[in-house]
């Protein structure tokens, strides 16, 4: 028996908090919103129901279990809630960064799973702490509610050693766990299965290349339905160029730069995380690529330079998971810019014309919908598929309920 209920899902940070309640039946979302600024002056709930408009309330948050409270008191008001009580919420699905090699898939939190959580903080310093608040905070709330944490990385721990592993002392992963652990799985497990439903097959069948390209941006290799490889390495700093992330470089630059600089491993840290990927590349104009997009067209030789490079990256990611696949069925855009901008999808796709692929230009220009954008006669089909890993969260969460 299928049972239905509501799933909240929650996706917690430092100062914030977005969540989505969503109709497992339907899988629509009845109301989502977003608590900004929480332990800082002027903290706010945004609230907005399914159909209605955004309701804005300013009230003082000074830690987590107050914002959640407040998300609750929002989910149940009279005028602009969607829900008469508690009980009509079944379940809560966190969004946990980093799982490590422990969580290959979505579990149900308990004390064990917080501590294992909390110990693989080192490798998700900024995430991982705030991913423990949140379930803290909706534990204090709603302590009758069955909690699941899904990861980040679990849809990547079914990559083979040989992907994963870096080429360090061995026994630095014996003693460490440094290895590649790729990020973004929700979204790469929600794209891969949408694309191939949207050709009628079983992602079994298929080799997939997912491309998240977003102002975070990774590539995943799915083949037979398992991720084989995939971008994104210990950190979310490896791999892509991004919009401030530096992606793939020698890792010798950074001792370089710190004796040119003068500055410490971690600042020169900051620099690649921070102040790099298309904002550094186009000269710390923008890590917008719609400000990219309309600067080049202006003739502005950075931005030019910097969507140039970001698109010859992404290519080349793609054509190594076609070797390592031995082949692709599929290739989905998705994401911010890899579901709205065209400049990027269509500076990938001319690279990919040695493969085969021929796209409808026409097509390659729509927007934020599903759609396949490659002729029928393209030896691959080309497709956008808007991702959504809130959904994904709540899919996951009913499986463990």
């Amino acid at each position: 028996m299928v049972i239905s209920m509501n799933v909240l899902v929650i996706n917690c940070g430092s100062s914030s908090l977005k969540y989505q309640l969503i109709d497992s039946e339907t899988e629509a979302v009845l109301a989502k919103g977003l608590a900004e600024r929480i332990g800082i002056e002027g903290s706010c709930l945004t609230h907005q129901p399914a159909g209605k408009d955004k309701v804005r309330i300013e009230a003082a948050m000074p830690d987590h279990n107050e914002a959640v409270r407040l998300v609750i008191e929002a989910l149940t008001d009279q005028e602009h809630g969607v829900v008469s009580s508690l009980a009509e919420i079944g379940a809560v699905g966190h969004r946990v960064v980093h799982g490590g090699e422990k969580f290959t898939k979505a579990v149900l939190i308990d004390d064990e799973v917080k501590k294992d959580i909390e110990e693989l903080s080192s490798l998700a310093p900024l995430h991982n702490p705030a991913n423990l608040i949140g379930i803290d905070s909706c534990k204090a709330n709603m302590p009758d509610t069955p909690m699941v944490a899904v990861f980040d990385t679990a849809f990547h721990q079914t990559m083979p050693k040989k992907a994963y592993m870096y080429a360090l002392p061995y026994e630095y992963y014996e003693k460490y766990k440094v290895r590649r652990y790729g990020f973004h799985g929700t979204s790469h497990d929600f794209v891969s299965k949408h694309a191939a439903e949207l050709v009628g097959k079983d992602r079994k069948d298929l080799k997939i290349i997912v491309c998240h390209l977003g102002n975070g941006a990774s590539v995943s290799a799915v083949k037979n339905g398992e991720c084989v490889d995939t971008s994104m390495g210990m950190t979310p700093l490896e791999g892509l160029i991004m919009g401030t992330r530096s992606g793939d470089i020698d890792p010798a630059i950074i001792e370089y730069i710190c004796k040119k600089e003068g500055l410490t491993v971690e600042e020169v840290n900051a620099v690649l995380n921070k102040k790099s990927g298309v904002l550094g590349l186009s000269n710390h104009l923008s890590s917008d690529f719609r400000d990219l997009d309309e600067a080049a067209q202006g003739g502005n030789e950075y931005a030019k330079l910097a969507l140039d490079t970001y698109c010859y990256r992404v290519a080349k990611y793609i054509g190594a998971y076609a070797m390592a696949m031995q082949g692709v069925d599929i290739i989905a855009f998705t994401a911010g810019c890899g579901e709205n901008n065209y400049a990027v999808r269509a500076g990938v796709c001319e690279y990919l014309k040695y493969l085969g692929v021929v796209v409808n230009d026409e097509k390659l220009h729509i927007r934020g919908e599903d759609l396949i954008v490659s002729e029928p006669e393209s030896s691959i089909t080309v497709m956008i598929v808007p991702t959504n890993e809130e959904l994904s969260i709540a899919r996951q969460t009913m499986e463990v309920v």
